[in-house]
Formats: structure tokens, C-alpha cells, sequence
């Protein structure tokens, strides 16, 4: 009797302490659960407070009062500065400390405190989207050994551009100053842009282009205004080459009869004019143009002291069309029974543009035809196509057929 009351004892027994594993597990899960829970509000609440520290501070920064904007003109003795504001007069003021004295520079864009007109930054320099935008090259990847047959053209313009950025001893030997400006002149497609740019390869300069007629703008001054940072961002990249290409939209000859807008571009010319002689023969920054009109190009443009040496560009002869064919043939796999003297005999009359297009159609020609060489044939059919499409003989499309 007493065993079988011990046995149901411990039957009860370990049925409470099942029990109360149970719950234990369930107690150890729940304080997991909770602990998981403060960990993930611990976590907001430091991004919570993150974000607050981010938004008072964008609320602070919001509230400050504008700054002035002011133009240096000149460093005072006793560590204040004149400062030109944007509202017209010029004042004497301080500088705050935390600005580094040497950034002080006569002429910078400075900011200024609305109450007490105190310094407290300076600007980066102002230029125009149109400036900024035009084709900067730290260093243009063009050499001499990609243009072809103009031997002569490219010696006058060596001597005029790179002898004096790379050697200007010489110069001062002979006792004789370079030419400011090099115009080159020529029909389109003869190799203009591709000899100021490798020549800027050769002297490692920044190599700036613009078009003429982005020069030309709709509001008086701005013109003017454009040619002034173009020429102060090649100041501030030399050694640097400028080069306008199609001088003709800016540089035209004036006329008595002449409109408003002949006007503007005429004001854009002699800020030209100004800035070429602005700056002397031997400093660090060259000046190129290039038009196919020199005929209408104004006289002041073409006297001495500006653009001194006028390059003429003409339409290679047969010498010239045989290297421009082995510089653009030396890059393709073309058929080793391929004479470049033939080419060039049969594309007389081309240029350098028209040659490189040549070559370019005979590679989609054998593209075309599932091959990945070159042949003979392909370059007497890409000549017939780009020659009749330059001279404005290709064939007239078919007409419309209706039903």
C-alpha cells in the first residue's frame, strides 16, 4: 500500500517539475523576446536622436541670417581688408579668424556678414556654364604622329606654340618675341582641331576649345562677360592653349549698317581684341583660331600683335593623302595587297576627314559581307559613296509609291 501511495508520489512529482521546465523555457524565450524588443527600441532611439541632431542643425543653419556677397580689392596693415559689396560701396572691414590669411588674394569673390559686413569665407571663383562647359583636355591624347601630311603647317605652328611654352631661351637669344595668335585656315575637314590638339599633347597644356558662336549671347555684356572668364580659366589652368574654332561667328568685319544684334557681337570682338593684348608673347598661354572664311574676318583680328601668323591648310596633295591612309589603315586589318599609293591617287581632291570616312565605310562594307578583313574592293566602293555624299551627288531617293 505505502509503495503504491510512493510510486503515485513521484508520478506527481515529476509532473510538477515537467511543469515547471515547461515554464521555465517559455519564461527564458520571453526574456529573449524582450530583450531582442529593447534592443531594437534602444536602436531607433539612437537613430530617432540622430535624426533630431541632424534636423536641428539643417534648422539652425536655415536660420542664420545671408551673407553679402563682396569682391576683395585690397589687405590693410593692420589685418582688415576693403571690400567691394554687391550693393555698390566699398568698405573697411575685418576678417574673421577662422579664415586662412593666405586665401586673401586682391580681387576674389569674399562672403560678408549682413550686420557687421566682417569676412567670413571666400568664394570660389564665378564662371559661366558656357566656359565651364567647353572642352577642357588636361591633356588631349592627339600626337604628331596622327596627322598626316602637313609636314610644313605643323613646323609654323610648333614655332609659334610649343618653341615658345617649352623654349622660350630661344627666343630671348635671338632678342625676338613669338606670335601671340595662330590662325589656322582651311576648308572643313583638314585637320584644324587635330593640330592644336596635339600640339597641346606635346607641351602638356590644358587644351581649352570653344566654338565662335557660343560667344555670341542674346543680353548685352555677356558676350564681353564670357570672353573675360574664358581667358581668366586659362590663367588659372596654364599652361594652357585656347582654341575658337569657327572664328568667323565672332570675329566678322563691322559694319557702318549694322543692328542691334551685329552690335552685341561687335562688343564681343573687342573684348577679343582687349584680351589679346591683354597678356604678353612669352607667358604660358596660347591663343588658336580656326575658320574657313577668312575672307570676312575683321582687319583688327589680323594685324600684327594679335593673330601674327596666319597658317594656311589647304586640301592635302597625293604625298599627304598617302600618310593619312597609313595612319587610319594601320589600325584596321585590311588585305596585304593593299597599295596606299592607289588609295590615294583614287580619292583626289579628298581630305583628311573625308579619307578617315573612307576608311571607316570600307570596314562596315566587309562587316556587312561577314568578313574581317579589309579587301580593295571595299575602299573603291566606300570612295564612290563618301566622295558622290560630300559633293552633294548621291542619288535622289525613290519616290513614293501609292496604291
Amino acid at each position: 500500500m505505502d509503495s503504491t501511495h510512493d510510486r503515485e508520489l513521484t508520478s506527481e512529482l515529476k509532473d510538477k517539475i515537467l511543469a515547471l521546465e515547461s515554464k521555465i523555457v517559455r519564461l527564458t524565450e520571453e526574456i529573449q523576446s524582450v530583450e531582442s524588443e529593447k534592443r531594437s527600441a534602444e536602436s531607433e532611439l539612437f537613430r530617432a536622436q540622430k535624426e533630431l541632431k541632424r534636423l536641428r542643425t539643417e534648422m539652425d543653419r536655415l536660420k542664420s541670417p545671408p551673407l553679402i556677397v563682396g569682391t576683395l580689392k585690397d589687405i590693410l596693415s593692420d589685418t582688415r581688408v576693403v571690400v567691394k559689396s554687391s550693393t555698390g560701396p566699398d568698405f573697411i572691414v575685418s576678417v574673421s579668424e577662422f579664415v586662412p590669411k593666405k586665401e586673401l588674394i586682391p580681387g576674389s569673390r569674399v562672403s560678408m556678414n549682413k550686420q557687421t559686413l566682417a569676412v567670413m569665407d571666400v568664394l570660389p571663383a564665378s564662371l559661366d556654364p558656357v566656359v565651364t562647359g567647353a572642352e577642357i583636355i588636361d591633356k588631349p591624347n592627339i600626337t604628331y604622329d596622327d596627322v598626316g601630311g602637313l609636314r610644313m603647317q605643323m613646323m609654323e605652328l610648333r614655332e609659334a606654340v610649343e618653341d615658345p611654352l617649352l623654349r622660350p631661351e630661344l627666343y630671348k637669344k635671338v632678342g625676338i618675341e613669338p606670335p601671340k595668335g595662330v590662325l589656322l585656315v582651311g576648308p572643313p575637314g583638314t585637320g584644324k582641331t587635330l593640330m592644336a590638339k596635339a600640339v597641346a599633347n606635346a607641351t602638356k597644356a590644358t587644351f581649352i576649345r570653344l566654338v565662335g558662336s557660343e560667344l555670341v549671347q542674346k543680353y548685352i555684356g555677356e558676350g564681353a562677360r564670357l570672353v573675360r572668364e574664358l581667358f581668366d580659366l586659362a590663367k588659372e589652368k596654364a599652361p594652357s592653349i585656347i582654341f575658337i574654332d569657327e572664328l568667323d561667328a565672332v570675329g566678322a568685319k563691322r559694319l557702318d549698317g549694322s543692328t542691334s544684334g551685329d552690335r552685341e557681337v561687335q562688343r564681343t570682338l573687342m573684348q577679343l581684341l582687349s584680351e589679346l593684348d591683354g597678356f604678353t608673347p612669352t607667358s604660358n598661354i596660347k591663343i588658336i583660331g580656326a575658320t574657313n572664311r577668312p575672307d570676312i574676318l575683321d582687319d583688327a583680328l589680323l594685324r600684327p600683335g594679335r593673330f601674327d601668323r596666319i597658317i594656311d591648310i589647304g586640301i592635302p596633295d597625293i604625298d599627304g593623302r598617302v600618310e593619312i591612309f597609313k595612319i587610319h589603315t594601320s589600325y584596321m586589318n585590311i588585305d596585304g595587297h593593299i597599295d596606299t599609293k592607289i588609295l590615294a591617287v583614287m580619292s583626289d581632291g579628298a581630305t583628311g576627314a573625308e579619307i578617315k570616312s573612307i576608311c571607316t565605310e570600307a570596314g562596315m562594307l566587309a562587316i556587312r559581307d561577314g568578313r574581317d578583313c579589309v579587301t580593295m574592293n571595299d575602299f573603291e566602293k566606300a570612295k564612290s559613296k563618301v566622295m558622290e555624299a560630300e559633293k552633294g551627288r548621291t542619288s535622289k531617293p525613290p519616290a513614293l509609291m501609292f496604291a
